[in-house]
């Protein structure tokens, strides 16, 4: 096991209805808020409506933004920016999903920050303030963005999407009231149970030794969301089962699971280059590429894959461990296929002729140097050809 330097400082408040005290939760963090939001479904949810009452009752003033959309927009965050400025806000409240959360983050991050917030997340310029509080209601599992020290942004101009972390982007309070995912359309609970299984994938997958805490936490989260998620897929009213895959998502991100471990991010590098180009759903471009990532990295360090075969998928141990791993990979392609997920490019409208070397060479560039590496890093790190031959093998 590694080193490791772990600080969680998010308050987590589980349970129905309580959203309705978030002016109460609130107050010892902020008085003036920015309050952020996506579309339409808030307001017409009575969301919105709880929401405003409650910090009216508590006294806490707020301005408004909405219109975040998936895969968010740097351009809407500058807005948000300047907008909190003028209003001399003192905090950021999220209501949504994961792009609503990174949305806000990056606001709460670029208000106090005296250059263009694009470029902390190119890596021009460094952040040398500390970010505006964030606080969350969650209304979709999936991101983890609820009590993750990480926020991804798209900018529409360049075609990039790019991720920024640090320990105090992790959301002050985060409020999860499992009943604000019952009118979630099956196709988003599908897309945020694969965000999450990925999330895990990419800290579990490592060639790091003595790792058994961490391998069996992961394993049982791991384990949860796939049984939670083909229940919801039956039951979408299952608010028991909604609390669960939540609280799953929760910790598959909040970097429980990777202590004292390498990390890869490959397949995200990867998948953020699909959703940044043709705008797909990040879930859905996962699906597509980690069993192809599976089986292009499994022979580097066999074990691993066999243990997460038979561990998590359930598939009966053997001394061939070709045979466990390639079934383990089968199973969680019909997982996927439960949920109604994509399995090809195709199947995301990605044409067959789409610059998959320019695709690849854009993720290492992204990823590699990030980590230190010239690669994008894993248990098997992929060079360009490599990276391209993974987009390939899925078309």
């Amino acid at each position: 096991m590694l080193n490791f330097n772990y600080c969680n400082p998010t308050r987590y408040v589980y349970g129905e209805g309580e959203y309705h005290n978030v002016g109460t939760l609130l107050r010892p963090i902020a008085r003036k808020v920015l309050l952020h939001y996506g579309g339409g479904s808030v307001k017409r949810s009575g969301l919105y409506d709880a929401v405003v009452q409650s910090l009216r009752s508590a006294g806490i003033e707020f301005c408004e933004l909405g219109g975040v959309k998936p895969n968010p927009s740097v351009e809407l965050v500058r807005q948000g920016i300047e907008l909190a400025r003028a209003e001399q806000i003192d905090g950021v409240l999220a209501v949504g999903g994961g792009s609503v959360i990174d949305s806000a983050k990056a606001i709460a991050l670029g208000v106090t920050h005296e250059g263009d917030i694009w470029k902390l997340y190119t890596r021009e310029e460094q952040q040398t303030t500390a970010p505006l509080p964030v606080a969350t209601i969650l209304t979709l599992p999936a991101a983890g963005s609820e009590n993750s020290p990480n926020t991804v942004l798209t900018n529409e101009q360049t075609g990039r999407k790019l991720g920024y972390g640090h320990d105090l982007l992790r959301p002050a309070l985060s409020i999860v009231s499992p009943e604000l995912f019952l009118t979630l359309p099956p196709e988003q609970m599908a897309y945020g149970a694969c965000d999450m299984l990925c999330h895990i994938f990419e800290r579990y997958f490592t060639n790091t030794q003595g790792t058994e805490l961490t391998d069996a936490l992961g394993e049982a989260t791991m384990r949860t969301i796939m049984q939670q998620a083909a229940i919801l897929r039956r039951e979408p009213q299952n608010v028991h089962a909604w609390g669960q895959l939540a609280l799953a998502g929760t910790v598959a991100h909040n970097n429980l699971l990777g202590l004292g471990r390498e990390q890869s991010w490959a397949c995200h590098g990867l998948e953020h280059e699909l959703s940044a180009v043709y705008d797909v759903p990040h879930g859905a471009g996962l699906a597509v590429i980690v069993p192809a990532y599976f089986e292009a990295v499994w022979q580097a360090n066999p074990g691993i894959f066999a243990q997460w075969a038979v561990n998590v998928m359930g598939v009966t141990p053997s001394r061939n461990t070709e045979r466990v791993v390639k079934e383990g990979i089968a199973r969680l392609r019909a997982w996927y296929r439960e949920l109604g997920l994509p399995q090809t490019m195709a199947e995301l409208g990605i044409p067959a002729d789409a610059d998959y070397a320019a695709m690849a060479q854009a993720a290492l560039s992204t990823y590699g140097p990030r980590l230190g590496k010239a690669c994008l890093p894993g248990v098997l790190p992929l060079d360009v050809a490599a990276a391209e031959a993974v987009y390939r093998a899925a078309i």
